[in-house]
């Protein structure tokens, strides 16, 4: 693979990284408390569902 070839794949896998920790860092702060609230989930079980998708955000 050419340089430019070799940068565009990292900078694809990297927006692709960005976009999916985003996504679930929205739905950590977001969407999870507000469809916990609607179904009524505990707030100590929506705090353990948004810390479980934080630590797989820093995963990415």
């Amino acid at each position: 693979m050419t340089q430019n070839a070799q940068d565009t794949a990292a900078g694809k896998g990297e927006m692709g990284s960005l976009l999916l920790g985003a996504g679930f860092a929205l739905a950590s702060l977001i969407i999870l408390p507000a469809v916990a609230q609607r179904i009524g989930l505990g707030s100590s079980l929506t705090i353990a569902l948004r810390g479980a998708l934080m630590r797989a955000a820093n995963r990415v």
